[in-house]
């Protein structure tokens, strides 16, 4: 959802709610000048939708543990 920042000064308790269910630009003169998101979806579910041919399954600590093994083998 985009809003002008004072649309979003305005009715500041409005968007606090609807942040929970999706990502809030705010514009001031035409220009993304804020991004307001949820500290309940985590990176993986946000960059999930972006990514081509990701398992359903994955999660932030499957993604630690594949880190931490490729680590360990170049050692």
């Amino acid at each position: 959802m985009t809003v002008t920042a004072t649309e979003f000064k305005t009715n500041f308790g409005k968007y606090m709610e609807l942040v929970d269910k999706e990502d809030i630009f705010i514009t001031r003169n035409g220009k993304t000048i804020a991004k307001v998101v949820s500290p309940r979806i985590s990176a993986v579910d946000s960059l999930r939708g972006m990514l081509k041919d990701v398992p359903s399954d994955i999660d932030m600590n499957s993604l630690r543990e594949e880190r931490l093994s490729k680590y360990e083998n170049n050692m």
